[in-house]
């Protein structure tokens, strides 16, 4: 039984920073990442990270994201600085495993930029 637990989302101002961790279990993964959807709007990638460290950014935050994974205890991060208002979404932490490449999503934590 895959689990992922989601913890560091909430409010900040424009230009602030928040980091977001998921730590999974229950199998071995190969990618590890976030997505995110705003009210109204698909759900899209943010960032992804394979287990050989090899990542992957939607353009618009390239350059404020950074995404990392500790394999030891399959926990990826998100470190997000220069908050804009237009990163507001519910983010959902997003997993591969090794085997037969199932995916599984965790429950999603709100971030809110306010202007």
């Amino acid at each position: 039984q895959v689990q992922l637990v989601e913890s560091g989302g909430g409010l900040v101002q424009a230009g602030g920073s928040l980091r977001l961790s998921c730590a999974a279990s229950g199998s071995i993964f190969n990618a590890m990442g976030w997505y995110r959807q705003a009210p109204g709007k698909q759900r899209e990638l943010v960032a992804t990270i394979s287990r050989g460290g090899n990542t992957n950014y939607k353009d618009s935050v390239k350059g404020r994201f950074t995404i990392s994974r500790d394999n030891a205890d399959n926990t990826v991060y998100l470190q997000m600085d220069s908050l804009k208002p237009e990163d507001t979404a519910v983010y959902y932490c997003y997993v591969k495993r090794l085997l037969r490449g199932i995916e599984d999503w965790g429950q999603g934590t709100q971030v809110t930029v306010s202007s």
